[in-house]
């Protein structure tokens, strides 16, 4: 395994094992693939996460065994332990097979992003949002894809519920017994019951938050919809000449029968041979088949999966098609769904998984191959204090605040509580731990042509040198939930939200749509894809403008931006057509393949800091003055240019308005730590439905923590300086780890969060 594979063949890691309660599952996916990857073409690597998160390439002749069991207590003496940051020496494609948390749910996929290294299957946000059930659910409903009616017991309340509680939420929600029982992040049916009485219910809720030893999540209690049960697996197809160009197929579609006795396909039913029955093509007539594939179909895209799908809904017996279950990767055992149907489409199982691999490497233009050595990292042996690592600079546009937030935070991190680690990330997203010389150069540019080998360190290497890592990244990969993934797969507790809420905040359009699913204002907003715009002549372009922006946009002005960056980065007010469309090239050329035009907002630009986890609190709101119409990157991070407002000039009824509707949407994004949410306040004689109102505009949950960022001004409007609100910023992000795990009981937590709003005001 030391020698590199011969330069015709890629290496093709396959990931199984993992740190979730599916792991039994994964180890079965993993070897079959192993066993059905063409030899010929890839050099296989079997690597094993045990539960711990650490990785091994795992020798053959354990490959075969029946549980992970049999080999785990032999790993250390007959296995290779390798660091995640070793990897792409080693590997040039993972082939993920592992399943559930800290694998499906953007955890994983955040690690390789930020290693470089191409993946089979959703990227950070499909998987964040594909295995997260109650956001998923909320998301299609959005959509108009049918979901199951129901509610959601959220994890804080499961240790006090009752009976009365739940029979007042089922008729709020209109359904009756039978219902169905299930946890949010799990899968391969744990944890899911069917019940038929409110006793039977209470215990359900509770078994299905607990499944997961050591964590308690939401739970949802949804109607038992009547019908065919059916799994649909779709393929994403690549064009071989054009990988831009792509389309959904779908396999024969399973038709699901339980056990006689059973209300349900079950653990055992699904994984044990000859359990329940799998008819496959399914027992509907042909436009029930295609109307099924079509939005199943239509899930996936909408979800953002990528090369594989796999949706089980029912088709009920009034003729909806329900979905109950997407999932983003699909187990692979040599028995499973996916098998069934690739043979009724003519594909073996060798077949089907190098058509997968092979689509996924068109889509990363893998025809040329690097290797490259990494060096052995640095640690750092200080164990007085608890030791922040603090990651500053970036692949993004806003390397430069990112350096002046991250140079911030070092200074006003308490050298009593703290030793303090400067880590610049270069644009390959490789560590290196700065000195004093190198954090106070000027821009990030001469930190890198200053920096020398000896320096760098590994991001296998952070558990070994601090307890926190504290992340003054903006932008990419920094914050789109890839770092945030990276780091949660290594354990470590951070700061700000988690990966699901990182990723959907960093796509403005798609938070703008979860938020108006959840009954928030938000401005009007379309989206102009790069292949499309270029593929119009001047005349197609005035077209399109009139056709698809000013008729929905209701017209000039209107704002052009790239859906996800920040900083005020590219963004522009317009008036005329003309200007529309240099202003929707100047972001295409600023290497954005996707163009966001948003309605113009009247009314009081305010920005809003929230700090806090369960019970978060905003900060009193500042107003936002532009000269310009729209805040230039000068106004925001320019000392001596611009001009905030703490608090904004508002009544104290429109000020409790805002906070208390920034609160909302900050629980309703599941943000932790703190955020820096952006909105419009409208009263009720300018707002058109002569309502006072807040139009949300982004959130940004990395702010900068530049020495005059507006956050500071908020906080000190309560009484708080800066040092203390990054030492707060650090407490809540141990609280949330804590919190996720479990290690404290959730009594206490609450008594945490009330001391951190006591200590606010």
């Amino acid at each position: 395994m030391d020698q590199l594979a011969s330069l015709d063949k890629y290496r093709i890691a396959v990931l199984m094992g993992g740190r979730s309660i599916e792991r039994e599952v994964s180890f079965n996916s993993g070897r079959t693939i192993c066993d059905h990857l063409d030899s010929n073409l890839y050099e296989v690597i079997p690597l094993f996460q045990d539960e711990l998160g650490r990785l091994y390439i795992l020798p053959w002749h354990f490959l075969h065994r029946g549980k992970i069991t049999d080999f785990k207590h032999r790993l250390d003496q007959e296995a290779r332990l390798v660091p995640w940051d070793q990897l792409k020496q080693l590997v040039d494609f993972v082939y993920i097979a592992v399943h559930g948390r800290y694998a499906e749910d953007g955890t994983l996929q955040g690690m390789l992003e930020v290693l470089g290294i191409p993946y089979l299957g959703a990227k950070v946000f499909g998987s964040a949002l594909g295995m997260d059930k109650v956001a998923q659910k909320s998301f299609l409903a959005s959509q108009s894809i049918i979901v199951p009616q129901g509610f959601v017991v959220f994890a804080d309340q499961v240790n006090d519920l009752d009976e009365a509680y739940l029979e007042q939420e089922m008729l709020r929600s209109e359904i009756h017994f039978p219902v169905i029982i299930k946890p949010s992040h799990e899968g391969s049916s744990l944890g899911i019951r069917v019940v038929r009485t409110l006793p039977a219910l209470l215990d359900a809720v509770y078994f299905a938050a607990t499944i997961n030893p050591g964590t308690v999540q939401d739970v949802l209690v949804e109607e038992k919809v009547e019908g065919m049960e059916f799994v649909c697996v779709s393929i994403e197809k690549v064009n071989p000449l054009n990988a831009r160009e792509r389309s959904w197929f779908s396999l024969p579609l399973t038709e699901v029968v339980h056990e006689a006795g059973s209300d349900f396909f079950n653990y055992e039913q699904k994984y044990m041979p000859g359990r329940a029955e799998k008819i496959t093509p399914a027992r509907c007539i042909p436009s029930e088949h295609e109307a099924i594939k079509f939005v199943c179909e239509q899930v996936a895209r909408l979800l953002q999966f990528e090369t594989i799908s796999r949706v089980d809904g029912i088709l009920a017996k009034d003729g909806r098609i329900v979905i109950i279950d997407p999932n983003s990767l699909t187990g692979m055992g040599p028995a499973t769904f996916l098998f069934h149907q690739a043979a009724e489409a003519g594909y073996s199982h060798a077949e089907l998984i190098n058509m997968l691999i092979e689509n996924e490497l068109l889509k990363y233009g893998m025809t040329s191959r690097r290797f490259k050595t990494v060096k052995d990292g640095m640690s750092d042996n200080a164990q007085t204090r608890k030791r922040i690592a603090v990651l500053l600079g970036g692949d993004s546009n806003e390397r430069e605040i990112s350096l002046e937030s991250g140079r911030n935070v070092c200074y006003k991190l308490s050298s009593v509580r703290y030793v303090v680690i400067p880590v610049f990330v270069n644009d390959n997203m490789e560590l290196f731990k700065l000195d004093q010389r190198l954090l106070l150069k000027n821009s990030t540019r001469e930190i890198a042509q200053g920096l020398s080998e000896q320096a760098k360190i590994s991001w296998s290497d952070l558990p070994s040198i601090a307890d926190f890592v504290f992340i003054a990244l903006h932008g990419g990969r920094g914050e789109n939930g890839s770092v945030q993934g990276a780091i949660e797969m290594l354990g470590l507790p951070y700061n700000g939200p988690g990966v699901l809420t990182s990723s959907l905040c960093m796509n403005k359009y798609a938070t703008n749509q979860f938020l108006k699913s959840r009954g928030f204002e938000v401005p009007g907003s379309e989206l102009v894809e790069r292949a499309v715009w270029l593929a119009l002549d001047a005349a197609g372009q005035k077209k399109f403008i009139q056709k698809h922006l000013l008729k929905k946009l209701h017209g000039y002005p209107l704002i052009v931006k790239p859906h996800d960056d920040g900083c005020s980065m590219m963004v522009s007010k317009i008036q005329t057509d003309e200007e529309l469309i240099s202003a929707i090239e100047t972001v295409f050329a600023g290497n954005k393949n996707i163009v966001m035009v948003e309605e113009f907002v009247q009314g009081m630009e305010l920005t809003v800091g929230v700090l806090g986890n369960e019970k978060p609190i905003a900060l009193p709101p500042s107003q936002a003055v532009a000269k310009q119409g729209i805040l230039s990157i000068e106004e925001k991070f320019l000392p001596g240019a611009g001009e905030n407002q703490t608090p904004a000039p508002l009544s104290a009824g429109a000020l409790a308005f805002v906070q208390k509707q920034v609160q909302e949407v900050f629980v309703a994004i599941s943000g932790k730590g703190y955020s820096r949410i952006d909105c419009f306040y409208q009263s009720e004689q300018i707002s058109p439905t002569g309502k006072e109102r807040l139009v949300f505009l982004e959130i940004n949950t990395l702010p900068a923590l530049t020495p005059a960022t507006c956050l500071f001004h908020q906080a000190a409007e309560i009484g708080m300086k800066p040092m203390d609100m990054i030492d707060m910023i650090v407490d809540l992000g141990f609280k949330a780890m804590q919190a996720k795990d479990l290690e404290a009981p959730r009594a206490e937590q609450s008594a945490d969060n009330g001391d951190i709003q006591a200590s606010l005001f």
